[in-house]
């Protein structure tokens, strides 16, 4: 981040706060993506400041000991600790932060901040420049601009370390033993917040810190229900259950969808639609490799899709013609791919340079296409009324090719056959 930074500026860095779920009581605490990438500060209230103008290179700003509130709320590091274990070199308490910010500011060339996060830090920040520029007869000079430090940290977060992989193949292992935990339960009677139960039981058993995003258990025509969350209907036989669910591990993501059959057998319709949306991944798959970009690997998943979906009669006429005029988008409405890292929807630009990204060693990100004839879509053979399939795994670009994370999950249908069957 200093190296990206140039001379003579400063870079605000602000962490998260805790939020009220209702009267007195918390969500469980999670850092902002960026304030962990760059510090490893896992308590709520703190400031980073990196300088790159003389004084000390990173700074944090924290909540103090306090052993009368550390008996109800846990151990803070406080000044001692971020020194220590977090490797600042100078550490403040809190709420003296808006009192240096001023100085901070005037010996800054350039700020790095994120406008609209803290009023309080805002405010400061642009009254500090305009006392600044109301000196400049006295041959004072303000900072010559504010700039948004996500365009760098973004960059940086993109391309993954090869510790920050080894992190996601953990998470990705952790996943790989809920879904086949969840598989199992994929009877008819179940109820789907058992499968979730499952999985989530298997996350922080294994060491992960949870979901990484609301899991998803969707059973019969609520697996077409693309962010389907209330996991509270009972499994039906002859139907299908989507799972979309991966934990979280030391703050990296993992996202994988399977599509199980109920009771173990794929039949009819259910299991043509199955086909049809693994030979898309499959074809999607193959076009993970360096050089290529995340369009093209979805321009691969939709061609399967439209010639699987001309295959069932959904669809008549040329499939190139079918797509250019998205004939699709009914039962295919979503994307192929996302980053995937801190967050499950990860950071970076999708474009550089007016283009689509090249994919280069070490991104990471999802595939997964998918079919949906939910119970709102007009003209549908009724045999396929209600079926929602997905088929989602993580990949790491390599310098010849990709790495699948999630190979240990299976997806032939015999194999995820057999996984359910497993009981």
């Amino acid at each position: 981040m200093h190296g990206a930074m140039g001379d003579g500026a400063i870079a605000i860095l602000i962490g998260a706060k805790l939020v009220t779920r209702s009267a007195d009581t918390e969500f469980p605490f999670r850092q902002d993506s960026d304030f962990w990438y760059l510090t490893g500060y896992a308590h709520p209230n703190a400031v980073a400041v990196l300088r790159t103008d003389g004084g000390p290179a990173y700074t944090l700003y924290v909540e103090p000991r306090d052993p009368a509130r550390e008996t109800w709320t846990g151990h803070r590091p406080g000044t001692e600790g971020a020194v220590a274990k977090y490797g600042a070199d100078e550490a403040h308490e809190r709420e003296r932060f808006l009192r240096d910010l001023p100085e901070l500011v005037a010996a800054a060339r350039r700020i790095f901040h994120v406008l609209g996060r803290s009023v309080e830090i805002d405010r400061c920040i642009t009254e500090s420049i305009e006392n600044l520029r109301l000196r400049s007869r006295q041959g004072v000079e303000p900072p010559e601009a504010i700039v948004d430090p996500r365009s760098i940290v973004h960059e940086m977060r993109l391309i993954k370390t090869a510790a920050e992989l080894e992190l996601m193949r953990r998470g990705a292992a952790i996943s790989a033993e809920a879904h086949a935990a969840a598989a199992a339960l994929a009877h008819p009677g179940r109820s789907e917040y058992e499968l979730e139960a499952a999985l989530e039981y298997t996350f922080r058993r294994r060491g992960a810190s949870g979901p990484a995003y609301t899991t998803i258990v969707g059973g019969a025509h609520n697996a077409a229900v693309l962010h389907y969350i209330k996991n509270d209907c009972a499994l039906a036989s002859d139907s299908l259950v989507l799972i979309d669910a991966g934990c979280e591990f030391e703050g990296y993501a993992s996202d994988v969808t399977r599509t199980y059959p109920v009771g173990g057998r794929f039949t009819g319709a259910r299991r043509d639609v199955y086909e049809i949306v693994l030979a898309a991944q499959l074809a999607a798959l193959d076009a993970c490799r360096p050089g290529n970009t995340l369009p093209q690997i979805h321009d691969a998943a939709v061609k399967q899709l439209v010639e699987g979906l001309i295959a069932l009669d959904v669809l008549s006429g040329d499939a190139d013609e079918l797509i250019k005029n998205e004939r699709h988008r009914p039962y295919y409405m979503h994307g192929t791919s996302h980053w995937l890292g801190l967050d499950t929807h990860d950071a970076g630009s999708y474009r550089k340079d007016g283009a689509p990204r090249v994919l280069e060693p070490g991104t990471v990100f999802t595939v997964e296409p998918g079919l949906y004839f939910g119970e709102a879509v007009e003209d549908i053979d009724e045999r396929l009324r209600g079926i929602g399939v997905r088929i989602e795994d993580n990949v790491v670009i390599t310098a010849d090719g990709h790495e699948n994370l999630n190979s240990a999950i299976p997806k032939l249908p015999d194999d995820v056959e057999a996984l359910v069957s497993q009981r």
